[in-house]
């Protein structure tokens, strides 16, 4: 990013300090510091963010002071400076337009670009394609304006080129090459990754002996395309580049060879260990080289080749274990912007939004963007159908559009590293598999290890019940750059698990999915309700859900299904719990019929969720049609049937027939009771449901004494912060407000509002009406100021969590209302 953005934050007179501020893109520094060495080696006080900015400063004060500060602002032109998405643009007409006391614009062109129409009218001379000499002098030039020479110019010459005392050629100019190189060609797509390379230079550099670095991360995520641009993006600080295929360790030798022979250090045909020794020698002995070892694989195959000296040494590898040899440097997928960037700039019709969904259907993973952006270049195919064909068949889809710098497909990389890995460690094969069928996220080892008697395959059920024996297949899943390794369990991509999918026969799938179902059974956490569970069903709901347990053969699959929808309503994420609720149905409904259990299951899970979006006459209809099927099908007594009865009361109650929902409820209320017990959790739901309808038909008193008896009974059998009980503490403080006692009402509503906000987290939808009952209290007592910042919040989350049209955030749009003017809403801001 350029400073011209934010130069309108601070216009007026610049603060005296510095001579010039170098402005610049990030993917030219090797030109900012040639640049500001230069001009300070000409007499010249410079500022440079990269050396005069530390972490932790704030960037746009640094960059707004600096612009105040500088007398002249040299501004390097590139392409990437001049991108469209740059805010470098937004400040060039304030800053032209601007009086004698801005700082004077300097444009140097660094590439061969077209100056934007409002740089034109200014000279903006070039210091590439120049001798360093040349260029020095064209910078000095433009700074200081042109002179007359005071004798004869010189005769022009080749530069001949000055060497330090370390052996260094100094003084060449960004994207010159060393005079000892054979790195690959650099791709003219390339995109991005300006932090990383950045951090990786800042990691290299030192003036002590080598530096080792190695790059690792999965197959196809841009390793091998980093270190080539990293070389000739800073081809400027070496003197020596070169790069080693060591993919095969044998052939390492000889390619060590051939750089002693293009050094000069030995002659041709000299063996592998002179060479070496001769190498190792000169490497000692000079500064300025820097070393790429590519590909490799396992660090004791390498470590009798890396060199000792003042240099730098680039390792990329699928193996994460480079610890004891080098630096490891985790390379990741691209940010979301990379891979946007990447496919507008090979297909220019594809607009923002289609990018966004190819990046997010490819994972990010840059060798999968960059096949897809030359499929669509190459075929003229529309993103829409590419991303059916992705999902459709992903591994046939990801073998075509090779990129001409990738020298195999994403399917060809994931499916020989699969093979190798076969013929190394058939469990970690297996368990490669099984998690090709879970979700894109940490699957973790107590998965594998707790699964029971004849889940897991052999010999992946040996080596899962020996922890050190695990973590060594997984380790070597990373060690092929199929999985990331992390504390918890491997990682794979999902388009790594869609090709390892695609070689299996059905039956191989079919067995598969049916051990990862029943691993997962085995797993699962316990009580979906209570938030004590609450993390661990974080981590296990996408396992879940990427089996499609509501296609499963499975019962007990068809139980976790439900529990997940449970879980989902508990924590508040209520649409996403009415859409798998939904789809449960539907599908169970079709499959088993109407009376089937799952399906009744599902319609009381699909109805719960309607209720709590605020849907009342949805739920009590299929509350109503669940509550017939069930006595149908259960009788009167049974517990499932209760639980319709109870359901459909509370939807009566909500729209307001309170007469038939009281009766319900007591009849509801009395049958649990004898059924299942006067202590029973669903029968301390029945006695809350019927203070509510009390309640709603004015009779406060025993309302009020029943909820109190329905809070103490909670607390005993569940726990003072078990939700249910919770439920009960907010109920009884309404009914405390309303006959009178505010002290009483407002302690015991502070206290469940703390309680609500440790235990579910502040935005959950129970913590929002403990805030909107705490803030009728504080303004019964007086407090408006306090009741309206309350209020105000709660507002906030509530559109933001249950958006604008429920009925709950319009009630407390009607009490902030209602803040300022001083008086009471209507409503009640009952549970």
């Amino acid at each position: 990013m350029s400073a011209w953005s934010w130069r309108l934050l601070g216009r007026g007179v610049p603060v005296a300090g510095v001579d010039v501020f170098v402005s610049h893109a990030g993917r030219d520094l090797a030109w900012a510091e040639w640049v500001s060495w230069q001009l300070e080696r000409a007499g010249y006080s410079v500022e440079l963010g990269h050396w005069d900015w530390v972490a932790g400063d704030n960037f746009i004060e640094k960059m707004n002071d600096a612009l105040r500060r500088a007398q002249n602002v040299v501004a390097l032109l590139s392409e990437a400076y001049l991108e469209a998405d740059r805010y470098t643009r937004i400040g060039w007409a304030a800053v032209l337009a601007g009086g004698a006391g801005d700082p004077r614009l300097i444009p140097l062109r660094v590439e061969d670009v077209t100056s934007p129409p409002l740089l034109r009218p200014l000279l903006a001379p070039a210091l590439f394609g120049l001798t360093s000499d040349q260029a020095r002098e064209v910078l000095l030039k433009a700074l200081r304006g042109p002179r007359r020479p005071g004798s004869e110019p010189d005769f022009p010459r080749p530069e001949s080129a000055a060497v330090t005392e370390a052996g260094r050629t100094r003084l060449r100019l960004p994207g010159e090459l060393p005079p000892v190189w054979n790195v690959p060609v650099r791709s003219p797509a390339f995109t991005g990754r300006d932090a990383m390379l950045l951090r990786l230079r800042g990691l290299l550099r030192s003036d002590g002996t080598a530096l080792v670095q190695a790059m690792h991360g999965i197959g196809g995520v841009g390793k091998t395309q980093l270190a080539i641009e990293y070389a000739h993006r800073f081809a400027v600080d070496y003197d020596l580049v070169w790069w080693v295929d060591a993919g095969q360790a044998a052939l390492v030798g000889d390619q060590i060879g051939e750089l002693a022979v293009a050094a000069e250090v030995t002659a041709s045909g000299v063996g592998t260990p002179a060479a070496l020794v001769a190498v190792r020698r000169y490497l000692r002995s000079h500064g300025g080289w820097l070393l790429i070892f590519d590909n490799a694989e396992d660090p004791s195959d390498l470590v009798a080749w890396l060199p000792e000296g003042p240099g730098h040494i680039l390792i990329t590898s699928r193996n994460p274990g480079w610890g004891l040899v080098a630096a490891p440097v985790e390379v990741d997928v691209f940010a979301r912007h990379e891979s946007v960037a990447l496919l507008r700039g090979q297909v220019p019709t594809v607009d923002v939004a289609d990018a966004d969904r190819l990046a997010e259907a490819l994972g990010d993973l840059p060798l999968a963007v960059a096949q897809a952006a030359g499929l669509l270049a190459e075929t003229g195919m529309p993103p829409s159908e590419y991303l059916d064909a992705l999902a459709t068949a992903a591994a046939e889809v990801l073998a075509e559009g090779r990129p001409p710098f990738y020298p195999v497909s994403l399917a060809a990389v994931v499916h020989l590293s699969v093979q190798r890995l076969a013929d190394e460690d058939q469990a970690a094969h297996q368990l490669l598999q099984l998690c090709a069928f879970l979700a894109p996220e940490p699957v973790p080892l107590s998965y594998l290890s707790g699964a029971g008697v004849g889940v897991l395959p052999d010999p992946l059920a040996t080596v899962a019940r020996t922890p050190l024996a695990l973590r060594r297949s997984m380790g070597r899943l990373g060690r092929y750059g199929l999985v990331k390794v992390g504390p918890v369990g491997p990682l794979l991509h999902r388009l790594v698990q869609a090709i390892v999918r695609a070689h299996l026969d059905p039956d191989g799938r079919r067995a598969a999915r049916a051990r990862v179902e029943a691993m997962l059974v085995d797993a699962a956490p316990g009580d979906p309700e209570n938030p004590v569970w609450w993390s661990q069903w974080a981590g296990f709901l996408p396992h879940l859900l990427a089996t499609d347990p509501v296609d499963s053969p499975s019962p007990q699959a068809h139980r976790l299904a439900c529990d997940a929808v449970w879980y989902l309503l508990a924590r508040g994420d209520t649409h996403a719990a009415q859409r798998l609720a939904a789809d449960m149905y539907h599908r169970w409904r079709d499959r088993f019929g109407p009376d089937d259990q799952r399906t009744l299951t599902a319609a009381n899970r699909l109805a719960r969720a309607h209720r709590d979006l605020g849907q009342y006459a949805q739920a009590r209809d299929l509350d109503a049609e669940t509550l017939t099927q069930r006595g149908r099908v259960l009788g009167a007594d049974h517990p499932d049937t209760l639980t319709s009865a109870s359901n459909l009361a509370r939807d009566l109650r909500t729209l307001g027939d309170l007469a038939r929902a009281r009766a319900l409820d007591e009849d509801t209320l009395a049958r649990r009771g004898r059924v299942l017990g006067a202590d029973h959790p669903d029968t301390l739901t029945s006695a809350s449901n019927l203070a509510r309808d009390l309640a709603a038909l004015g009779e406060i008193a025993q309302a009020r004494d029943l909820d109190a008896q329905t809070h103490a009974r909670r607390g005993r059998v569940l726990g003072a912060d078990h939700p249910d009980t919770l439920i009960s503490a907010s109920n009884l403080a309404r009914d405390l407000a309303a006959v009178g006692e505010t002290a009483r009402a407002r302690a015991l509503d502070e206290d469940t509002l703390a309680r609500r906000r440790r235990v579910l987290g502040e935005d959950h939808p129970d913590t929002l009406i403990s805030a909107n009952n705490l803030a009728v209290d504080l303004r019964a007592v007086g407090e408006i100021a306090r009741a309206r910042a309350l209020d105000e919040d709660t507002l906030a989350r509530r559109r933001r969590v249950l958006g604008d049209d429920r009925p709950e955030a319009l009630h407390s749009g009607s009490q902030a209302v209602a803040d300022d003017r001083g008086g009471s809403p209507p409503g009640t801001g009952l549970e």
